[in-house]
């Protein structure tokens, strides 16, 4: 799966520079894409509504909390 990633910015809007960074990110969301591609055609294949389980894995990033925030 080919992701178009945009320009990662931090908090401030300022461009993330950091090769490395830029490259953990990348690998991290193509691995994430991956499984949720795998979790969707699975979920088809057991007979599950399309529109069901795109809104669910919708939901379930929606609801992801930052664990860094005070």
């Amino acid at each position: 799966m080919q992701l178009d990633m945009p320009v990662w910015r931090d908090a401030e809007g300022n461009t993330l520079a950091c090769v490395e960074k830029i490259k953990v990110m990348r690998e991290n969301l193509e691995e994430l894409a991956q499984m949720a591609q795998d979790a969707y055609e699975d979920a088809i294949l057991m007979g599950c509504d399309e529109a069901q389980i795109k809104a669910y894995l919708v939901s379930l990033m929606q609801a992801l909390d930052n664990p860094y925030t005070s």
